[in-house]
């Protein structure tokens, strides 16, 4: 009995990586509605299945496999028609328009002040007075375009010289160096080692984490 049920998990659980990798990072990232409805199904099916009795393992998978394309099909309509999409993951809302709170926005949407003041402080803004618009989106977080006394100066604001943004790289994680990230930084070994060598560490295992990047260098935190 628990051997069965063991099986029966592991190649659901495969079987659900597997169907929501298919249906992309979306299920993961912007949940909507939708979304979370259909996850929710999806983990339910193969969890009661796998604990009840007399069903078969093909049975579990096969429910899978069949949510799993009406899933597809509704995500393929709503990328389609745009209409069907705004009834699947809901319409962004205005809540705040030129500076002004649209309370009746606010009840639509059952969203109190205090829940508005945490969405925007997660934003970096700390009063609702400091946004020109807010939009609450189908996730439920919100955008905020600040009035233009609020709003931070960009470079070209502070006529700062352009200079070229580069991805820091991890070289070393967990004591073991990361062979496809040195060539990505277009280094070796024998230069990694050089550069630990400086900071007076002899071996990969005493470093937790090291970091390059072109700006800053090789930085090493060590265990």
């Amino acid at each position: 009995m628990y051997k069965d049920i063991a099986i029966e998990l592991i190649c659901g659980f495969l079987a659900l990586f597997i169907m929501l990798k298919l249906l992309g990072k979306t299920q993961f990232a912007q949940i909507t509605p939708f979304d979370f409805i259909t996850t929710l199904v999806l983990g339910n099916i193969v969890g009661d299945a796998a604990l009840e009795k007399g069903v078969e393992l093909t049975e579990i998978l096969y429910s899978v496999l069949i949510w799993g394309l009406l899933i597809y099909a509704v995500t393929k309509l709503s990328q389609t028609f745009t209409g069907f999409r705004g009834i699947l993951e809901g319409k962004p809302s205005m809540i705040i328009y030129k500076g002004k709170i649209l309370y009746k926005e606010l009840k639509k949407n059952n969203l109190d002040l205090n829940q508005l003041q945490h969405l925007m402080r997660q934003q970096g803004y700390f009063s609702l007075y400091e946004a020109e618009y807010v939009i609450l989106e189908t996730n439920g977080e919100v955008s905020v375009a600040p009035k233009h006394e609020f709003g931070p100066p960009t470079k070209n604001d502070l006529n700062i010289p352009y200079s070229q943004t580069n991805l820091p790289i991890a070289l070393i994680m967990d004591g073991k160096v990361v062979p496809g990230n040195l060539k990505e930084a277009n280094v070796d070994e024998k230069w990694l080692k050089k550069q630990l060598a400086i900071k007076k560490i002899k071996k990969y295992s005493e470093v937790f984490y090291a970091e390059w990047q072109q700006e800053r260098g090789l930085e090493i935190t060590k265990f």
